[in-house]
């Protein structure tokens, strides 16, 4: 898919007419940016964009996130567990403190 951020309320505007007009090459929109189909077409309303407006249109290509491929059994455990955790007032530094959940200063660290 590709992802376009805009940074200008006239780049925006453009953006929002953008979607209206060609809703079948919007996966989604989410205000001042929005996600289009990665075909022809979606490059180009978002090469538009870009030569339309410039820097105030930030364009990137993106890939959906498998959390099952990317991210680590005991980090899913975690919060997975988190989620069920009987106190919801409960901060995760806290709930993770003395158990075999990862630590949530070295998951700030890693990367995927």
């Amino acid at each position: 898919m590709l992802l376009v951020v805009t940074y200008s309320r006239a780049a925006r505007e453009t953006l929002r007419n953008a979607c209206r007009t060609h809703e079948d090459a919007v996966v989604r929109r989410f205000g001042r940016a929005a996600l289009f189909e990665e075909t022809e077409f979606g490059a180009f309303l978002t090469c538009r964009l870009r030569e339309k407006h410039g820097h105030d249109v930030q364009i990137e290509r993106t890939e959906p996130f498998n959390e099952f491929a990317a991210v680590p059994d005991g980090v899913r455990e975690a919060a997975e567990a988190y989620e069920a955790r009987e106190k919801t007032s409960t901060p995760y530094d806290k709930f993770a403190a003395g158990t075999d959940h990862p630590d949530p200063a070295a998951m700030r660290t890693r990367d995927l």
